[in-house]
């Protein structure tokens, strides 16, 4: 693999009549790192190779000459793995989705799903540097938005509110999402997935915007506003307890939002004492 790489960047910056320091200066790294490419001395970094990609205007797929729907379908087979552990295991994943790198360097799917099991603030800039080559490299919308989202959250854990800001300007304002349309449209066991997949999603965001808005009414003194949000994300957790959990996620909303529950309660036994 690496030999194909090394030959492959160099086939395409010949194709192109570009240089090496020209190729080096736009990546952000020395001509003597890129002639070791070239020469398979050294390999990129796994977060460079979607920048590398993005540069020459061509998939990963392509730079590692994959066949891209076996490679698609290998790809989801690892993530699967590491999605099957990544909440209880975090670092397992990160090793299933490493090796998978050994496998597929730069791969914008492991790489997204990388992104979710590193730790934050603790490894805050490598999470931002892999977000980074994302955003300018992958071809796939949903990865670039996710991107951002997870670099304005590590800079967000850096206290860099500014960065934060900006990263968040990239992410468009929506009002729908490809799972909710789909459970309304497919028919028949096609809308089954997207419908749990949609129903959780909805559940837990419910009850994040109202501990938030709870939390900022508390701060503001206006105790009644911040006990009925606390009251309805109490029912919002509470009305899950007969739910029944599916493969697509590790327990339901009312089993792994427990904590949430517990503190809330105590919340509103201390603010309506304080009334």
């Amino acid at each position: 693999m690496q030999i194909r790489l090394g030959e492959k960047i160099r086939s395409l910056r010949k194709e192109r009549d570009i240089s090496q320091e020209t190729l080096a200066a736009a990546l952000g790294v020395s001509f003597q790192a890129v002639s070791k490419w070239e020469n398979q001395a050294s390999m990129p970094d796994v977060a460079m190779i979607p920048a590398i990609a993005s540069f020459f205007g061509v998939s990963t797929d392509e730079l590692f000459d994959f066949n891209r729907y076996e490679t698609e379908e290998k790809v989801m087979a690892i993530c699967r793995r590491a999605w099957a552990v990544r909440d209880e295991r975090p670092e397992e994943a990160e090793a299933i989705l490493r090796e998978g790198l050994k496998q597929y360097p730069g791969d914008d799917i492991i790489l997204n799903n990388l992104l979710c099991v590193i730790p934050v603030p603790e490894r805050a800039g490598e999470a931002i540097a892999i977000c980074q080559a994302l955003t300018e490299g992958t071809k796939y919308d949903d990865v670039r938005l996710d991107a951002w989202r997870i670099m304005a959250q590590a800079y967000e854990s850096l206290g860099e509110y500014a960065l934060m800001k900006s990263a968040l300007s990239h992410i468009p304002e929506i009002y729908f999402t490809r799972l909710e349309l789909e459970a309304e449209m497919l028919r028949g066991d096609e809308r089954l997935e997207p419908a749990h997949k949609q129903k959780r999603l909805s559940a837990d965001w419910t009850v994040d915007m109202l501990l938030l808005l709870a939390d900022y009414y508390e701060e503001k003194g206006e105790a009644e506003k911040a006990l009925s949000q606390l009251r309805c994300a109490k029912a919002v957790i509470e009305a899950f307890r007969e739910d029944f959990n599916v493969e697509y996620f590790t327990g339901t909303v009312y089993e792994k939002r427990q904590e949430d529950l517990k503190s809330t309660r105590a919340r509103i036994e201390t603010l309506t004492r304080s009334e």
